[in-house]
């Protein structure tokens, strides 16, 4: 039996046993989504006899499960995302058109071994962050139908929380991949603008527009993120991927009190108190922010001329059909009609300055951790009060793409009547798998579970195993210390801290600038070993970290105390005659400390 929610990892286990278990799991699929309380998931499904043959035509063409990353596993895409020979409607009878080919990210998932279940509800044309600008119905929060899903990637988030696949594609301009990640108690993965290919998606705003992925836990989303990365000729605002790192104790911007706004939700500001004060028994150092400039930038996103962009992708079908479209969204949308070309340039400048301001604040931390919206309100509230109710839930969110950055939303708690709460990390751009583990440890030690059934998720994320290179530091390189930046700027995380072998002897390297040690192996030493780190780099960042590498010093194998060997610093024995001695001191954060 599968568990409420299916995951990659129970998926991959009873696979490996019996690969014929995939069509039992079809079966259960169907069987979920037959059973569902909520009519408004999807708008259009593959048909049992299709998802039956897909099955089957897997356990023909690739019988091995283990290789293919996501082999059987069951996924639906939000509807404006394109299936070859489906309907794309984006939320709008009038518009559909039947698709020639997969969206790049389809075409992924599929050769990844993934089966496509269905197409998913949302806001109309992606215009929403509440879910309820649909003729096809309005999905409800998984924990109490007379609240809203989130939107607008409404059906994707209610499909994975209820158990119905192990992941969900939707797409995320202002927040629709993480507000309805936060009301259904799952994960949203935002990436980095660009990161994941947008061809073959109805755009909203193509220009800030994200593909993202909705899991169970933070593991199985960077997974599926990892499937979908890269560089796609295709789609003209994709970037190839270029990992940064985080330090392992990180710093963490949170809001001021000033800056707190909930809209009265009194228990929704106290849980994100509670999300501060769970960073901080992580380990976490938190630090203030102005939040400011971030508001201003969000602003721009519904109150500036980007709304222009939400104009352009649909012009010529509003201008034909203005009566199609939902009256909230056409109204919204139609606004973009008193924005001028020198708006829209005035509004580049504007943003321009701010993001310097906003720069200024992201500085003083490593990454942000914010409520992923204020509040939840009732569908009925939402229907009467549509556009003002709506741009509450994106206050904390709207920023993000402007400003190019990473974000992971992860549960967070629950409130006395049930309903979920939830924050997002957001980091610097190419972040995304340095933010991952952090993500994942928080989301753990909420207690919180996923989706509707809470059930407990894995806290570890898989590290990136292709093309990275472990490298042990001893001295200026450690964390914390004047040279780490070398390592994080250039896309590496901290894979441990441990010791060498009894071998090793360290020395402080005379005039060194900054200061650094000399570490050496002396074969039949004694001693108790001496503390380093373990980073792990890109292969490319590494090649231009050893080239940088003054002498004495160069790199070779180190021996570590659990008997493994990596590359590390090393130092030439002749620099060091003379030198101070400093082995029995344990390494160089306590030479350090003897300096103080």
């Amino acid at each position: 039996m599968m568990p409420a929610l299916f995951t990659l990892d129970a998926l991959r286990d009873r696979y490996a046993a019996r690969p014929e278990d995939v069509l039992d799991v079809v079966e259960d699929v169907l069987a979920r989504i037959a059973a569902s309380r909520d009519p408004a998931i999807f708008i259009s499904r593959v048909a049992p006899e299709e998802l039956r043959a897909a099955a089957r035509d897997l356990l023909t063409r690739a019988p091995d499960p283990a290789r293919l990353p996501l082999w059987g596993a069951p996924f639906v895409v939000k509807d404006n995302i394109d299936v070859s020979g489906s309907e794309t409607t984006a939320g709008c009878p009038a518009y559909a058109y039947r698709a020639e080919a997969d969206a790049t990210v389809v075409e992924k998932l599929k050769a990844a071994g993934a089966l496509l279940v269905g197409k998913t509800n949302l806001d109309q044309f992606a215009t929403g962050l509440n879910g309820t600008r649909s003729p096809y119905g309005a999905p409800r929060s998984v924990f109490n139908a007379d609240y809203v899903s989130g939107g607008s990637s409404s059906g994707s988030a209610v499909a994975v929380a209820s158990g119905l696949v192990a992941f969900s594609l939707g797409t995320d301009t202002a927040g629709s991949g993480r507000v309805p990640a936060a009301f259904n108690n799952i994960v949203g993965i935002k990436p980095t603008p660009g990161l994941i290919s947008a061809a073959g998606v109805v755009p909203a705003c193509r220009s800030l527009d994200c593909v993202n992925v909705f899991t169970a836990s933070v593991a199985d989303g960077v997974m599926v993120r990892r499937v979908l990365d890269g560089f796609d000729a295709r789609d003209a605002y994709s970037v190839p991927p270029a990992p940064k790192g985080l330090p392992p104790r990180p710093r963490v911007g949170v809001l001021a009190a000033k800056d707190r706004e909930f809209y009265g939700d009194a228990e929704s500001a106290a849980l994100y108190q509670q999300a501060i004060a769970r960073a901080e028994t992580l380990g976490w150092a938190t630090v203030e922010f102005d939040y400011a400039p971030f508001l201003a930038i969000a602003s721009l996103l519904y109150e500036g001329p980007w709304l222009a962009e939400r104009l352009a992708a649909i012009e010529p079908f509003l201008h034909a059909q203005p009566e199609a479209l939902d009256p909230t969204v056409r109204g919204l949308i139609e606004q973009a009609r008193k924005f001028t070309a020198a708006d829209a340039f005035r509004g580049q400048y504007r943003l321009k300055a701010l993001l310097l301001e906003a720069e200024t604040e992201i500085k003083k931390c490593d990454f942000l951790l914010l409520p992923t919206s204020p509040t939840i309100y009732k569908v009925e509230a939402m229907l009467a009060d549509p556009v003002r109710l709506n741009a509450h839930f994106g206050r904390y969110t709207n920023f993000v793409n402007f400003c190019r950055m990473a974000a992971i939303a992860v549960p967070s708690g629950f409130r006395a009547d049930g309903l979920p709460f939830g924050v997002t990390l957001i980091a610097p751009g190419q972040c995304d798998d340095a933010l991952a583990p952090f993500a994942a440890a928080f989301h753990d030690a909420t207690g919180c579970g996923s989706g509707a059934a809470k059930e407990p998720v894995p806290a570890k994320v898989a590290p990136v195993a292709d093309g990275r290179i472990e490298i042990v530091v001893v001295g200026a390189h450690l964390t914390g210390q004047p040279l780490n930046g070398q390592l994080t700027d250039g896309g590496g995380f901290l894979v441990e801290s441990t010791r060498t072998a009894g071998d090793y002897r360290l020395f402080v390297l005379p005039n060194s600038t900054p200061a650094k040690p000399g570490l050496i192996r002396e074969p039949g030493f004694s001693g108790a070993g001496l503390e380093v780190e373990v980073w792990s780099l890109p292969a490319d960042s590494f090649g231009r970290f050893v080239n940088g590498i003054p002498a004495p010093l160069g790199v070779g194998k180190v021996t570590l105390a659990s008997g493994r060997v990596a590359t590390g610093f090393l130092c030439e024995a002749h620099a060091l005659r003379g030198a101070r001695e400093i082995t029995e001191l344990g390494g160089w954060r306590a030479y350090l400390a003897t300096l103080a």
